[in-house]
C-alpha cells in the first residue's frame, strides 16, 4: 500500500477556492489495488471490534460497501438531508468549505451496539464527528474511525476519543 498515493489526484480550488480536493476514485480503477486496500482495511482492529459499520456519504459508501461485504458486517449509511426515508436522527456539522447535516435511520441503529465509522478521507474531522455524535447520542459505542487518507496538517483526529486509523497520510 506504499504506492497508493499514485492513484490519488489532487485538484486545487475544488469545490471552492483554497481547497485541495483529494480524488480517490483512481483507486477503484485498478481492481488489484482496490482489493488489497479493502483486505487491509478489513484487518484493522476498528473493524474487528465492531458489530456493524456506518459509511459516510458519498465516497465512504464505496469503501464501506466493500468492507461490509468482505468482513461480513452489516452497513448502515449516514446520508445528507432528504436522502433517507423513515424516522431519522440528524446532526449538523461544519466542514472546510461550508455547513451540512447527516442523518441515519433510527431503526438501523437499534440492531447493534458497536460501530466502526468508514470514510474515504479525514480532514478536519467534522463529518466523522457528526456521525460519532449520532451513534453515541443513541446509546451506542464507536469502535473507531477508519479512512483511506488522513490530511495530517488539519489535525482532525484530535476531535476523537476513540481509535483513528488511516491507510495513507498526506
Amino acid at each position: 500500500m506504499k504506492n497508493l498515493d499514485r492513484f490519488i489526484e489532487t485538484y486545487d480550488d475544488f469545490p471552492k477556492k483554497g481547497i485541495a480536493f483529494k480524488d480517490l476514485l483512481g483507486i477503484m480503477q485498478d481492481s488489484q489495488v482496490f482489493r488489497e486496500l479493502i483486505i487491509k482495511m478489513c484487518s484493522n482492529q476498528v473493524i474487528k471490534d465492531a458489530e456493524a459499520i456506518v459509511s459516510i456519504e458519498a465516497r465512504g459508501f464505496i469503501f464501506g460497501s466493500a468492507i461490509s461485504f468482505h468482513s461480513s458486517k452489516p452497513m448502515i449509511v449516514a446520508r445528507k438531508p432528504g436522502k433517507l426515508p423513515g424516522e431519522l436522527i440528524q446532526e449538523n456539522y461544519n466542514l472546510e468549505y461550508g455547513k451540512n447535516s447527516l442523518s441515519i435511520q433510527k431503526e438501523a441503529l437499534k440492531k447493534f451496539n458497536t460501530y466502526a465509522i468508514i470514510d474515504d478521507l479525514l480532514a478536519t474531522g467534522g463529518t466523522a464527528k457528526c456521525v460519532a455524535n449520532l451513534i453515541k447520542n443513541n446509546g451506542k459505542k464507536v469502535t473507531g474511525l477508519l479512512t483511506v487518507v488522513e490530511l495530517i496538517e488539519l489535525n482532525g483526529r484530535s476531535k476523537f476519543n476513540f481509535p483513528v486509523s488511516s491507510i495513507l497520510s498526506a
